[in-house]
């Protein structure tokens, strides 16, 4: 057990004196209140202490004609080193010593979490709590077909993270796939694919989606996407802005030129939109978290600093994130040995990061021409 202890000099070492003080004491003496002479000291084990009682009993104690000047001065100290203590809660009119902080601040959490009705929209989910092993013969693949086919046959509740950077609608789409869809069309065919990976994900688990809203169409695809998320009742955990310092963009296009008639802003960023199944907290074993306290720390600010990837024609790929976009995701949003899912798992960044950093995979992507970059990459990939 926990406690405050006191430690003070014995200024009378008779025993007769010693044994009359602990008798004085003894209606204190328990688990939460120990008091003894140990040597020259006498040690004072606090957890909690019905204060206001022993002050009285102390100060009867010190009128009591029968003790000496040299007893009565070690029940001053006594009570004046117990009174000096400031730091302390208060519980059933007691004075509690040690963890008090813990206590008030899980009970005041719980309260304000009650009054301010804490992701109230995730109201009447269905969501079941019991996660299985994702199927053997869908660990630390790479397959190349149609997401939404591949994952319908994946059981509920087999994958702890969904990280992934949809395909855009713009020209950026891969050669082997329509890029003139409406936008209509082009929701509902992603949504029925992160419709599939919400009812595969486990309880507690995360989606982490990046995303960069279409400017210059003035398409929120952030905001779309969100409110997708959001109506199926998913938690919004937080958005992280993903700072990629691309500066020339901000010289290619003014919209009015020195006119508040339709200037056209600018950006340098994309977002990480992050959503939690169920539940905040994810289970995990302790050990198996990898992330260092520094980099917990500089990734918990929500502004991530990192450059492009600049390997996209080694790869011939229009449209990739950087590995340590994924490397910190993955390291502050999973555990080792977690299955990484990514439904558009393109040249296989994702997988291949996630092998790296000791994470079961599954990237699925449509084109054969990119499931086998990927597969190649994830065979250099050394752990």
């Amino acid at each position: 057990m926990r406690y405050k202890e006191i430690l003070l000099p014995v200024e009378n070492d008779s025993l007769v004196e010693k044994s009359r003080i602990l008798t004085l004491f003894d209606s204190f003496l328990n688990d939460e209140f120990c008091f003894d002479f140990v040597g020259d000291q006498t040690e004072i084990q606090l957890v909690s202490l019905d204060y206001n009682l022993f002050q009285r009993t102390a100060n009867k104690m010190l009128d009591n004609g029968a003790l000496n000047d040299t007893s009565k001065k070690a029940i001053q100290n006594i009570l004046d080193s117990i009174t000096s203590v400031k730091s302390y809660g208060l519980r059933n009119g007691k004075r509690v010593y040690v963890d008090y902080n813990n206590e008030r601040k899980v009970q005041n959490r719980k309260d304000k979490e009650a009054k301010r009705q804490q992701f109230y929209y995730t109201r009447g989910n269905d969501f079941s709590k019991t996660n299985i092993e994702i199927p053997k013969e869908f660990e630390n693949q790479i397959i190349c077909g149609d997401s939404h086919e591949i994952l319908s046959k994946l059981p509920d509740n087999c994958i702890d993270v969904v990280l992934t950077s949809p395909p855009y609608n713009f020209g950026l789409e891969y050669a082997s796939t329509a890029d003139d869809n409406h936008w209509e069309m082009y929701f509902e065919k992603l949504f029925n694919v992160f419709s599939e990976c919400i009812r595969v994900l486990k309880y507690g688990g995360r989606a982490i989606i990046n995303v960069q809203p279409l400017f210059s169409d003035y398409i929120p695809t952030h905001h779309i996407i969100s409110n997708f998320f959001i109506n199926k009742k998913m938690i919004w955990k937080g958005e992280i802005l993903w700072e990629k310092n691309n500066y020339n963009c901000k010289y290619t296009a003014w919209g009015s030129w020195k006119s508040p008639s339709n200037p056209y802003l600018k950006y340098t960023w994309e977002f990480l939109e992050i959503f939690c199944k169920g539940d905040l907290k994810k289970i995990g074993c302790t050990e198996n978290a990898d992330i260092s306290a520094d980099d917990f720390k500089k990734w918990t600010v929500g502004k991530w600093s990192i450059a492009p990837e600049r390997n996209m024609k080694e790869y011939d790929h229009p449209a990739m994130f950087p590995e340590e976009l994924v490397q910190r995701a993955l390291q502050l949003f999973s555990f080792e040995k977690d299955v990484i899912l990514d439904p558009f798992n393109g040249v296989g960044t994702t997988a291949s990061v996630a092998k790296r950093l000791n994470r079961r995979y599954l990237g699925i992507d449509i084109s054969e021409k990119y499931c086998k970059t990927a597969q190649n990459r994830i065979e250099k990939t050394l752990f």
